[in-house]
């Protein structure tokens, strides 16, 4: 029921009579595969829409550039802005200009620091981030019949989902179910298959030894893969797991590398997005908080992912 009632009110959003807007919209980063994904389905649904018109900005991981971003939307007089953060900590400040500008702020993908004290017109469009890592490291545990060693990846740490999914973890492993899973070494590599690779890389030098891996997205996932199979070690005898389903990583675990992920609906999400921030446009009541469920990733159900993100 709660699943359905989550989806009820994306398809609610998405019904959005055409309305002609200009809208601003600005991204973390455009070189990440998942936000790809994420901005092409903002992009694409627009298409369909009459007089929809996006002007999309690449923040390229700098909050002052993003920051001023927002600031020449509202120069502009855009109907409304999208932003997905680049510092979740930095959304205060981004949501008090937007609201004194009287423009609609919609946060996509990344929760803002003060999801809870929205200013009128403004929203959040997301999955929820206690599912996310939950899946995962239970999907982890189960594989490991509980009971094992797990080093942990961690994306960048100013950004909320990061947190959130590395807490999920914490929270699994002191269940009765996972409690003999033990992490051995938890370090960030700021979402990056490269520096994903490199602290693999880094960990089988200094010998440490573990069971699984639970990296909090695909993309460091499968930067530890390549640096586990540079290092000779054979992928059945380690669990891998990831977070967002993206193709790379479907690709990886149809060659049997990962073993779990979770899919995130990121073209969902930029559609809900699009549709929150016309409907604020014209002034017209928008749910705080919007969520698209996370839904668990295994060989078993591939399938039917492999064309979703």
């Amino acid at each position: 029921m709660k699943k359905f009632l989550m989806t009820v009110a994306v398809s609610a959003l998405m019904s959005s009579s055409a309305f002609a807007a200009n809208i601003g919209v600005s991204m973390a980063l455009f070189d990440d595969n998942f936000l790809t994904v994420l901005r092409n389905g903002m992009q694409d649904y627009a298409k369909t829409l009459d007089g929809v018109t996006l002007q999309v900005e690449d923040a390229q991981n700098d909050v002052a550039k993003q920051q001023s971003q927002i600031q020449n939307f509202i120069a502009s007089k855009v109907d409304a802005i999208i932003v997905n953060p680049v510092d979740t900590d930095a959304t205060a400040a981004m949501s008090k200009i937007a609201s004194e500008a009287g423009i609609p702020l919609v946060y996509v993908n990344r929760e803002p620091v003060n999801v809870n004290e929205l200013p009128e017109k403004q929203a959040f469009v997301a999955s929820n981030e206690v599912e996310s890592g939950t899946l995962e490291t239970k999907e982890v545990c189960r594989l490991l019949k509980g009971k094992g060693d797990i080093v942990v990846m961690m994306g960048e740490l100013s950004n909320q989902a990061a947190r959130q999914r590395t807490k999920d973890i914490h929270d699994v492993i002191a269940t009765d179910e996972c409690k003999g899973l033990k992490i051995v070494e938890e370090q960030t590599a700021n979402w990056s298959r490269t520096q994903g690779a490199d602290l693999m890389t880094n960990w089988l030098s200094a010998g440490l030894k573990f069971d699984a891996v639970v990296s909090n997205n695909d993309e460091m996932a499968i930067g530890a893969i390549q640096a586990l199979k540079a290092a000779g070690r054979a992928m059945d005898t380690v669990v891998i797991g990831g977070v967002d389903a993206t193709q790379d990583a479907l690709a990886a675990m149809a060659a049997g590398d990962l073993d779990v992920t979770v899919f995130q609906n990121a073209a969902g999400q930029g559609q809900g997005a699009v549709d929150a921030a016309l409907k604020l446009a014209k002034g017209e009541k928008v749910e705080t908080k919007v969520y698209v469920p996370f839904e668990l990733v295994t060989p078993e159900n591939l399938s039917k992912y492999q064309k979703s993100n």
